[in-house]
């Protein structure tokens, strides 16, 4: 049986409105991956996969939410920020929460394939860099799972026909 952690509220908050992000991503054809960032306890930048519409594989949502966090602060560093993501970063994700000093991460669900947290890579634990970063993860993670799952079955019946 799998052991579960409660968390404060305002985190289920803070990851549902990532979950909302992430639906959308999906109504927009996009894997529905969202993220919002937080400061003293108020959304200040929100983003969600982009990556089709832009033709920017880049546009992941936790770039697009750090830099709208960025531009509402002014800054490039965002000290006192928590950032929230249905979906654990992957290798270019986690090296822009280092870079901008992200003080917590909050996630959903683990991706096997790409995730740079724990799943393939685990870059935030290295102990190499001069920032560190909590890490916090299984937060609603069937909810972000079943984003998922949903979107790729979708994606797969609509190919067949």
């Amino acid at each position: 049986m799998k052991e579960s952690k409660l968390f404060p509220e305002y985190v289920y908050k803070f990851m549902y409105a990532a979950l909302n992000e992430a639906e959308i991503a999906s109504e927009q054809n996009e894997i529905p991956i969202g993220a919002v960032v937080v400061k003293d306890n108020k959304i200040i930048g929100r983003g969600h996969n982009q990556t089709e519409l832009l033709k920017d594989n880049t546009a992941h949502a936790e770039m697009i939410a750090i830099t709208a966090a960025g531009n509402h602060l002014n800054s490039k560093i965002l000290e006192g920020c928590d950032l929230y993501v249905t979906v654990e970063p992957c290798v270019m994700c986690v090296g822009a929460i280092l870079l901008t000093k992200i003080k917590n991460l909050y996630f959903g669900a683990f991706e096997p394939k790409f995730g740079a947290c724990g799943s393939v890579y685990n870059i935030i634990d290295k102990n190499k860099y001069n920032h560190r970063v909590k890490v916090f993860s299984n937060i609603l993670e069937s909810e972000s799972q079943n984003l998922l799952k949903e979107y790729f079955i979708k994606k797969r019946t609509t190919k067949k026909k």
